[in-house]
C-alpha cells in the first residue's frame, strides 16, 4: 500500500521505548485485592518506621492533599526531604519529575507519570528531584504521601523550596497528542 505524499512525508512509527527516567525515582506497583464487595490496596508496611518497599526510607510523617480538577501545583522541591505519593485508583493526576540536583548523572531530566487512573502505585521522590502536579480528572483529586521529615512551616527549619510551575517549560503540563 502506497502513502498519499502528505501522508507519507508526515509519517512516523510509534516510540514504544523505555522513557527517561531520573536517578533515584522509584516507581513500586501495588497489588490491588478486589472482590465483587470492593477493593484493598496495602499502601505500606513499616517496622520501626523502616518501609518495606523502599530500603532506607524511615516513616516521618503521612499527609493528604486535594487538588481542584485542572489544577496545577508545581514545583515542589526538597533539599533534606524523601516523599512517597500514591494517588488513588479512582484519581487520576499528571505527576511531573524534573532533576535540577547539580552533578547528577540525570541533572536536567524530566520525567511524567498518570498516578490513579486504576492502578495502585507508589512514587519515591528523592530530595533534589522538584516535583508538581496537575488533576487530570474531572472531580477532585487526591494524593497521599509519605514523608521522612516532619513539616516544619517556621522559616528557619522549612524545607519546603518552590521553583516556579513552568519551570521545565509550560508545554511539559499539556496532554500527549500521539
Amino acid at each position: 500500500m502506497e502513502l498519499s505524499g502528505e501522508a507519507k512525508r508526515r509519517f512516523r512509527l510509534q516510540d514504544y521505548s523505555p522513557k527517561p527516567s531520573i536517578k533515584g525515582v522509584e516507581v513500586v506497583e501495588l497489588h490491588r485485592h478486589t472482590d465483587d464487595g470492593g477493593s484493598f490496596t496495602e499502601l505500606g508496611r513499616f517496622t520501626a518506621g523502616v518501609s518495606a518497599a523502599f530500603g532506607g526510607f524511615v516513616l516521618a510523617q503521612v499527609n493528604y492533599s486535594e487538588l481542584e480538577p485542572g489544577a496545577i501545583k508545581a514545583f515542589h522541591l526538597h533539599r533534606r526531604q524523601t516523599d512517597v505519593w500514591f494517588v488513588p485508583p479512582g484519581d487520576k493526576i499528571l505527576l511531573v519529575l524534573l532533576d535540577v540536583r547539580a552533578g547528577s548523572p540525570t541533572e536536567g531530566a524530566r520525567m511524567r507519570l498518570v498516578l490513579g487512573d486504576g492502578r495502585s502505585r507508589l512514587v519515591l521522590i528523592p530530595p533534589g528531584v522538584a516535583h508538581g502536579c496537575r488533576n487530570l480528572g474531572a472531580a477532585r483529586g487526591r494524593i497521599i504521601y509519605f514523608t521522612d521529615t516532619h513539616f516544619a512551616p517556621a522559616p528557619e527549619a522549612s524545607d519546603e523550596g518552590r521553583l516556579p510551575w513552568d519551570f521545565g517549560g509550560a508545554d511539559i503540563w499539556d496532554s500527549a497528542r500521539e
